[in-house]
């Protein structure tokens, strides 16, 4: 996400490179090229005019500290004025009310539905709440069937009417189907449109007035830039929502839309998604956000992300193989599962600090796992708990199995054998051992 930006800023800052001082001149060109970086960005005019005038007030004149150099002390102002730019402080979803009602409001295709799921996905499995989606969409072909299939996914219980046009109805009766079933949070999943107009407008701020929900969320495709900023004042103005939903960050974006929209519409962005399965979505953070624009990557974050996926009594059982050897296939198998319920492989390398400016020509396929998968799923029970065993025709037969090569198969054995040593050397203590393996390697 956000690639573009990222790398015109860093190229913006490259002027600053070897002054001793922030000047009038060598700021000024800075601050050009900013500029562009935002407006290419598709951010408004006025929005990236009033940022880069504050980042000149408070970067002109300034004498260079100790541990900084100008391009650094730059970089500091600017990931600051990107941070308040973008709300500042991250602002948490209310959940009051019995129960909690969150409608979902945005355009046709803006991902409405999925993320309803993806929504009632982390209040049930983050915050142990009881959820039911609410069908309204009563126009769009497949609505319904799309949010059943969304909370099939997700396990948990979609409320619709069949053959009832009147979404307000449909609404109210959800709510006291609700209360009946003992759902403590409610999530109405709204009709779109392929633009803003006055049926739309009017339906939706009947269901408001209807509900009275604790939460209206504005759901808007992050791709499509200023269009997205323009809409979402337009909703606000009607619904007076109380946050955005920035959906497809994980595309090609070019960032106008998280960066402007708290500005226009004055409301924070709660939540992002970022990929196509359920557990794609993000608690929205301003400060990791202003990071990852600015390449230093979100360790925050992904430290948050390997904990929600840590098991303690797994991690001690593979913990006790290890120290036996025994650790297997299988084993690894579950730990690759772990990896991949952490996101897309792209976007977790963005967040290690300068692999998403390394990685950024690296087409990374969200099933990078997948042909060492089906290597492991072609083999025995036997072979994959006694690697040891595997030996030319069993090779041959696993490779034909997977749809792989037998070379494959040969590099997978290695680098399991390579990884059981280097595991079992961390296990022991032999940090000098395993420093002479890793020099091994590289050569």
């Amino acid at each position: 996400m956000f690639n573009n930006l990222s790398d015109k800023l860093d190229k913006a800052f490259h002027v600053l490179k070897g002054h001793g001082k922030i000047t009038e001149v060598n700021v000024a060109e800075t601050l050009k090229e900013v500029r562009r970086a935002l407006l290419d960005a598709d951010v408004n005019f006025k929005i990236a005019k009033n940022f880069t005038k504050t980042v000149k007030e408070k970067a002109l004149g300034q004498d260079v500290l100790t541990t900084l150099n100008p391009g650094q002390l730059m970089v500091k102002i600017v990931k600051d004025e990107l941070t308040a730019l973008m709300g500042g402080e991250t602002v948490g979803i209310n959940l009051s009310g019995t129960p909690t009602v969150i409608l979902m409001s945005g355009l046709q295709g803006s991902g409405k539905t999925t993320f309803s799921g993806k929504l009632a996905n982390y209040l049930k499995t983050k915050k142990a709440k009881n959820v039911l989606l609410v069908g309204c969409d009563v126009y769009r072909p497949a609505a319904i069937n799309q949010l059943k299939v969304v909370g099939e996914q997700v396990g948990v219980e979609v409320y619709a009417e069949e053959g009832n046009q009147n979404p307000v109805e449909i609404s109210q009766n959800a709510i006291k189907h609700a209360k009946n079933t003992g759902k403590n949070v409610v999530i109405i999943d709204t009709a779109g449109r392929l633009a803003v107009d006055d049926a739309m407008m009017t339906e939706i701020s009947n269901i408001h007035k209807a509900v009275s929900p604790q939460e209206t969320l504005f759901v808007v495709d992050s791709m499509t830039g200023q269009d997205a900023v323009n809409t979402a004042k337009a909703f606000n103005d009607i619904l007076n929502f109380e946050g955005v939903v920035l959906t497809k960050l994980d595309g090609d974006t070019r960032g106008g839309a998280a960066l402007s929209i708290k500005s226009v519409v004055n409301k924070p962005i709660k939540f992002i998604g970022t990929g196509e399965k359920m557990e794609a979505i993000d608690v929205f953070h301003p400060n990791r956000m202003a990071d990852r624009i600015l390449g230093m990557g979100d360790v925050v974050s992904l430290v948050e992300r390997a904990q929600e996926q840590y098991d303690e009594e797994e991690a001690r059982k593979i913990q006790k193989k290890i120290a036996k050897n025994q650790f297997g296939f299988d084993d690894f198998l579950k730990q690759i599962q772990q990896i991949k319920k952490m996101g897309n492989m792209k976007d977790l390398m963005g967040m290690i600090p300068g692999a998403g400016k390394m990685m950024k020509d690296v087409d990374i396929d969200d099933d990078a796992f997948k042909g060492i998968e089906a290597i492991i799923h072609s083999m025995t029970p036997e072979e994959r708990s006694e690697p040891k065993v595997i030996n030319a025709s069993r090779k041959k037969r696993i490779a034909k199995g997977s749809g792989t090569t037998i070379q494959e198969v040969n590099q997978l054995l290695k680098q399991f054998t390579q990884m059981s040593k280097m595991m079992k050397m961390m296990q022991g203590g032999g940090g000098r051992q395993m420093m002479q393996m890793m020099k091994g390697m590289g050569k």
